[in-house]
């Protein structure tokens, strides 16, 4: 949509010509500063996190996303952890191993079930 709307404003350029100018723009050059900080991704962060009523989180919980998302997906353990720049696996394993499956959403599903059946 967004490259149908470039070619009708600035013809057969594209969406090129966006990021060349979003590239221009956002230049740490151009504007004299970096355009993401860590305080500004915590702050956003923490707002969407209070917005969705999970709570306070710290950007170290997208760690944990990143690696439920890796096995989620079927990444080996060898390759996480070295997507994750851990030393030794057993920092993938140990802190960051406690994924849950769709297995075991099941089976949690199941027992609540068989504790609250429905209607």
């Amino acid at each position: 949509m967004l490259n149908c709307w470039q070619c009708s404003r600035h013809g057969s350029k594209g969406l090129s010509f966006l990021l060349k100018m979003i590239g221009f723009l956002a230049s740490p050059v151009k504007i004299g500063r970096l355009p993401f900080s860590y305080t500004g991704v915590l702050h956003a962060f923490q707002k969407a996190a209070e917005h969705a009523g999970i709570g306070t989180l710290g950007t170290h919980s997208m760690r944990h996303s990143y690696r439920s998302w890796l096995d989620a997906v079927g990444t080996t353990v060898a390759v996480q952890q070295k997507l994750m720049r851990h030393a030794d696996v057993r920092t993938t394993m140990n802190t960051y191993g406690d994924v849950v499956t769709n297995e075991m959403v099941e089976a949690a599903s199941k027992v609540v079930r068989l504790a609250i059946p429905p209607g």
